[in-house]
């Protein structure tokens, strides 16, 4: 049924635009897809002395009626180098999700010349004969479901929060934090420790690196894999996460001369200038999956102790190639954001950081390059004042979308959120806040055996700071304990922490339009509880126990459904003792009938009735 209305789709479109030939199957494509476009050019290698990364650029332009679309190729080998691990080849190509149904063309321009690549007029340079650069295709609309990204569309940030671009619909987020080195995984081409670690202050580190066999079983047929059935442990990890209602997962992209030290996108650790080729396709094999299964792509750029690895901190020619290089990479996914590093800014453990004019200028070039303007958000230090200190000159900034917030005390962690709201908020840039490293840095989320039903997070970390505004949550796993933020291969030691998790955002998503409400949390008189409201139409009450509670409602009029939920949990909502409240006055919300002692924490829903 589904490949009937599709072809009809085809049809009406074609009519529409009066195409004759160019409707054929292979020029069709769907709205949210990539297109993926090879060239033949000329055969060069990664380690070609004219280095192809560097001396070539290929650009293509893609129209329709109203949009136009500079995105930049990249040089790809044999065209299947992660399967063949090639590193030479005469192939180059060009990732594009369009965002409209209709008609679609392409030019594209293959130029040559001294460090071209880092050139933006796409008219510099020695134009190179390249086959097919130009042509036509027909999108039509998607047929894919949720979770799959390509039922919605491309996330951007929107007022404080995600949001599907071309749609109404938010997205919250729910998702990990750790382990960081995610890409440090033995099935990628070129991947290694470069050295083991024991410093104060991080995880220790061995020779071993990630191999996720506690997920190969949930690997099914049909997934993916290359190279004689490699991945089957990473892709059988990003199945788990999805299949308990996760939808991100933070992972550093290069971690030369930090943690983990063993995630890089070069050549070798040592060679800037050059791609591993074979490996990014690989990874890109795994992104792909990631955003089948519902899984934004938290893309971390550098980390505290290599932050000034490249130029200095300053955003030149070496740090415009990576960039580049990522964008052009796997810019195409839709839902993905990227983060300029984590714990970004110097600290006494890292005195050498960027500096505010550094981030600045790389927070800008990210935004003017990228063609698909994915959210661009900071990793902050865990505490204030060294925090304030750096956001506070960043605060404003046309070119930041928001923060990417670690907090240590995590009982004060939704008044940050709010804190930082509202001073982004007051200069006139609303801030997307997501709650990213929760602490104390050495134990922070643990397993489940040592921390079955994770209170405090639950409490402070989760609803807190959704209560207060915040976009979304990942779980850092700490330093000091098994299964941490560098080794854990299992993500099933976690497994309470995501079903929890997952109740919040689907009370989140189903029942709250959380895009348009504010905390105002002196409304109720609980001590310890949330409250996020849009005044007169709904409110959402956490609270961590019952206790007589009440709610002003002096303000607003006529009369609202009482109604509660169980967060630890979930599952539908359930009635309580008073059922109806009346506007004009503080009035007792009463408690959940199935309320017990021991099951501390509810949340309450008041929902205006419309007569």
């Amino acid at each position: 049924m589904k490949s009937f209305l599709s072809n009809i789709a085809i049809l009406l479109l074609c009519f529409g635009f009066g195409l004759d030939q160019s409707c054929n199957a292979s020029e069709v494509y769907k709205k949210w897809h990539t297109i993926e476009l090879s060239f033949k050019g000329p055969s060069t290698s990664e380690t070609d002395r004219d280095n192809p990364f560097l001396n070539y650029r290929l650009s293509v332009v893609f129209k329709n009626e109203t949009e136009s679309y500079l995105v930049r190729g990249f040089y790809a080998a044999d065209g299947n180098a992660a399967e063949t691990s090639a590193n030479h080849g005469n192939i180059w190509k060009v990732r594009f999700t369009p965002d409209q149904v209709g008609k679609w063309n392409y030019q594209a321009m293959l130029h040559h010349g001294d460090s071209v690549a880092l050139n933006t007029n796409i008219k510099e340079g020695e134009l190179v004969a390249i086959n097919g650069d130009k042509g036509e295709f027909l999108v039509v609309p998607s047929d894919k479901q949720s979770p799959d990204f390509r039922a919605n569309g491309r996330l951007v940030a929107h007022q404080g929060f995600y949001k599907f671009q071309t749609s109404d619909k938010y997205w919250i987020k729910g998702g990990t934090n750790s382990p960081e080195n995610l890409l440090g995984y033995k099935d990628f081409d070129g991947t290694y420790r470069m050295d083991t670690s024991n410093r104060e202050g991080e995880a220790s580190t061995d020779n071993k690196i990630h191999e996720f066999l506690a997920h190969e079983k949930d690997w099914t047929l049909g997934d993916p894999t290359w190279k004689d059935r490699k991945g089957k442990g990473l892709i059988g990890a990003v199945n788990y996460l999805s299949s308990k209602g996760m939808n991100a997962a933070y992972f550093l992209t290069m971690n030369i001369l930090g943690d983990g030290k063993d995630v890089w996108p070069y050549t070798n650790p040592e060679e800037i200038t050059r791609f591993d080729v074979s490996k990014l396709e690989q990874w890109n094999i795994v992104f792909n999956h990631m955003q089948k299964k519902g899984i934004m792509l938290h893309v971390v750029l550098q980390e505290t102790e290599n932050e000034t690895m490249l130029d200095s901190g300053n955003t030149g020619a070496m740090r415009q190639l990576y960039l580049r290089e990522l964008i052009a990479r796997f810019g195409h996914h839709l839902a993905l954001t990227w983060n300029l590093g984590e714990e970004n800014g110097p600290a006494s453990w890292s005195p050498i950081g960027q500096n505010d004019n550094q981030r600045k200028m790389m927070s800008k070039f990210l935004k003017e390059t990228d063609p698909y303007n994915h959210p661009v958000l900071l990793h902050t230090h865990s505490h204030d004042p060294l925090r304030s200190q750096i956001l506070d000159s960043i605060l404003g900034f046309k070119y930041l979308d928001g923060l990417s917030l670690q907090q240590d005390k995590r009982e004060f962690a939704p008044e940050v959120v709010s804190t930082w709201k509202r001073k982004a908020k007051a200069k006139g840039n609303d801030w997307l806040i997501s709650m990213d490293e929760i602490g104390m840095w050495h134990t922070a989320a643990l397993p489940d055996s040592l921390d079955s039903n994770h209170d405090s997070l639950r409490q402070y970390a989760l609803w807190g700071t959704l209560m207060s505004g915040a976009a979304g949550v990942e779980w850092y796993f700490g330093a000091k304990h098994p299964h941490n933020d560098l080794n854990s291969e299992d993500w099933r030691q976690r497994n309470r922490l995501w079903e929890i998790t997952n109740h919040a955002i689907t009370f989140f998503e189903k029942y709250l339009p959380y895009w348009q409400m504010q905390p105002e949390h002196t409304l109720i008189n609980a001590k310890d509880g949330y409250c996020l409201s849009n005044q007169g139409e709904i409110y959402a009450v956490y609270l961590p126990k019952i206790d007589n509670t009440t709610i002003n409602l002096k303000k607003v009029s006529g009369k609202y459904k009482v109604s509660w939920y169980n967060p630890q949990n979930g599952g539908a909502l359930q009635q309580g003792t008073v059922k109806e409240l009346l506007g004009g006055a503080e009035v007792n919300i009463g408690i959940p009938n199935k309320y017990k002692t021991h099951q501390h924490d509810w949340v309450c829903l008041i929902q205006k009735l419309t007569n």
